[in-house]
This record gives C-alpha cells, structure tokens and sequence, in this order.
C-alpha cells in the first residue's frame, strides 16, 4: 500500500517513478483493495480525484498524480466520551494503539457500562477533534492488561481485520502460570470451543475452532514460571485455556483453575503488538511495559 496522508477528510497518495499506468478504478480495487461497493460510491459521489478533479473509474492514473480520496468524512462517535485519561502507545492518521489497563472492559456490552476502553478512546477523538466512530481491531478480556489497537477510519479498519485474519498482525503475551513448566518452548495445537456446563467457560474440544499457541519459559520460579506467548489465532480466553490444558494455569485464573492468594486478576498482559503498516509497509511494533501488580507479583515469585 502506498503511503497516504491524511488532510481533512480526505487521504491523499502521489503515485511514484515505479507505478504502472493503470485505469483508477482499477487501483482502487485491485492494488488499494478497497471494496468494490465503496469504490463505486466514491466515483458516483465524486469522491476520487486526480490532480484536484473528480475523474471516471477508466481514467488512467500516471506517475507523479496525486489521489484524494474522501475516505474520512465526519462520523458520530457513537459513544459518549469519557474525560479519564488514556495511555497512548502509538498514533498517526490512521491508528492508535493504547494500553488497556486490568479490570476495564473493552466495549460496553451491557447498557450501564459507561466506562469501557472505547469510552476513554471516544474521549480521546472527542478531545483531538477527530470526529469518527470508534474501531477496536481485536479485543482483550477485562482482566488482561496491554495493547489494543484501533483504526481512526473505515479503510483502516478494513485493511487491518484482513491482516488479522490473515494472521499478519503478531501478538505476544506475558503469562505468568502455575507450576514450573518442563520445557523451555512448544506450540499448543488443540481446538477451543465453548464449555456446555458453563456459560462463560471456554474449553479444548476436538470440535471447536482451530487455536495455535506458541510459548517460551523467560523465566522459572520455585512455584511457578514467566511464559511469553504467541498467538496464531484468537480464540477467546485461548492462553487461559491452552495453560490450563496442559497443566500450568494462569496465577489468578480462577475460572481455569488458578490461584488468587498472590494477584487478584489472571496474570495476562499483552505486551508487543507487530505488524506492517497497512498505509506504507514500514513495521510497526509497540510495547506495553509490565503493569504495577504483575511487576509486584514477578518480585513475590522471585
């Protein structure tokens, strides 16, 4: 994808020394991979223009041309801003990565939930004058604490769910689990499904959804050890159950069987968020340093 800036509501790319003629519609759908359906909306809105005019899906685009594309018009938040602070990790036009602190939702799913990570993000849009609806690309339990990431426009939002699903999108967790594991690396491979005795419980079936974990002890303790995880997939609760499956439960993981005599919470973090930028390529990776309990907790095991 070429780099694209953002000016007002629109997004704008100069196409460079290497970059075939080729009819605009076409780059759009086919090099852009913009749907179908919103690029036909941008030519019969007049929402794409070469040089400064609106032009026809067969124009061709040449090197050196500028592209606009209204791809950011005003959107309701469709949330109420929260004033709480919020810990940003990473922003530009397109995406913002936050620190999700433990404990906090990240969307509201009943009618009373006021105050969920989306919340703080509208408050945050609501502050810099960004008026769009509020995306989060993947999500965290309310006990698990670190990145998120979200897209400040619909095509952002389009480009990074595909390289999520794609798996193009790494995310890795630090764990801390019962019992001192034998091995130093390995890769979970057992399907996630839910627990038919309880509700919220999810469990390894043989047939549930495909769920891939990789691990790597960082360090070990006399009752337990510091695993650092990698997800293939996202299943729900995925490293809570993969742990529990195989013996060694998340510290303060009561509903897989852990203990909560040393942290009140499952001791989750998601921890680096990497992936290539959709609007530019370049890599993009950011850190979530360790929260106050886990790093208390960390000083207890030792």
């Amino acid at each position: 994808m070429r780099s694209m800036k953002k000016e007002g509501e629109w997004l704008v790319a100069r196409l460079q020394a290497d970059d075939d003629a080729i009819p605009v519609g076409n780059l759009l759908r086919e090099v852009w991979k913009l749907p179908r359906k919103q690029v036909h909306l941008l030519f019969q809105h007049k929402e794409v223009l070469v040089d400064g005019a609106p032009v026809a899906q067969h124009v061709l685009a040449r090197e050196g041309q500028e592209i606009r594309l209204r791809m950011c018009p005003p959107e309701p938040l469709g949330l109420a801003p929260a004033s709480e602070p919020l810990q940003v990790l990473y922003e530009d036009d397109h995406l913002l990565i936050v620190n999700k602190p433990a404990g906090m939702l990240l969307h509201p799913t009943e009618p009373h939930h006021h105050l969920t990570m989306d919340h703080l993000v509208a408050g945050h849009f609501f502050r810099t004058g960004l008026q769009a609806k509020v995306r989060h690309v993947h999500r965290l339990d309310q006990d698990t604490s670190g990145v998120v990431l979200y897209a400040k426009h619909a095509w952002a939002s389009a480009l990074l769910d595909e390289m999520l699903r794609e798996r193009k999108i790494k995310r890795t967790y630090i764990a801390f689990v019962s019992g001192q594991m034998a091995k130093g690396s390995g890769k979970i491979n057992e399907p996630i499904g839910k627990d038919r005795y309880h509700a919220t419980r999810r469990r390894v079936t043989p047939n549930g959804d495909p769920a891939i974990t990789h691990y790597e002890v960082k360090e070990r303790y006399k009752t337990a050890t510091k695993v650092e995880c990698r997800l293939e997939t996202g299943r729900t609760h995925q490293i809570r159950v993969h742990m529990s499956h195989i013996g060694h439960p998340l510290i303060g993981d009561e509903l897989y069987g852990g203990k909560r005599d040393l942290v009140k919470r499952q001791a989750l973090h998601a921890a680096v968020l990497t992936f290539a930028h959709p609007f530019g390529g370049e890599v993009v990776e950011v850190h979530a340093p360790l929260p106050l309990d886990l790093l208390a907790l960390e000083k207890k095991l030792r």
